[in-house]
């Protein structure tokens, strides 16, 4: 399970004194119990890999942000530290798909729904959403979808 691979980094950052990946592990397990908390009236709780998953990729898509907006604004300190949290929240991310990998996913999804235009197009990111959701960065997957149906 993804959640005791982190646990198990939590304790190997203590033990080998690096602090930065230490705080790193604490952020992503602090957010991990926010959303644990979150999840406690749910009527149907989702997997716990694709739970971890999904907040993972919204911790990482946060940090780009943030290493955006810093560097514009000249804040280069802060961008290499949201830069070293990104890498450490990297690390627990499944494997993402290329953009050549992406593309295919897109084009069988269209073949397999029968998508014509763009009304279409919430029926081909849920479908690519259910198989490859973990994979690929969605935002940028629905530009493609979009590019792909006009």
């Amino acid at each position: 399970m993804l959640r005791d691979t982190i646990k198990a980094a939590q304790i190997e950052s203590m033990k080998s004194g690096d602090k930065g990946r230490l705080a790193a592990v604490r952020l992503i397990l602090a957010k991990l119990k926010d959303k644990d908390i979150e999840l406690r009236t749910a009527a149907n709780l989702p997997d716990d890999d694709v739970l971890v998953t999904d907040v993972l990729q919204k911790m990482a898509k946060q940090r780009r942000e943030s290493i955006t907006l810093y560097e514009q604004g000249g804040r280069q300190e802060l961008a290499e530290i949201e830069k070293a949290e990104l890498a450490v929240i990297e690390e627990f991310l499944p494997q993402q798909m290329g953009d050549d990998e992406v593309n295919a996913a897109i084009a069988a999804i269209i073949a397999e729904t029968g998508a014509a235009g763009m009304k279409d197009m919430g029926k081909v990111v849920a479908a690519l959403k259910a198989k490859h959701g973990t994979q690929l960065d969605m935002g940028k997957a629905s530009g493609l979808v979009k590019a792909a149906l006009s």
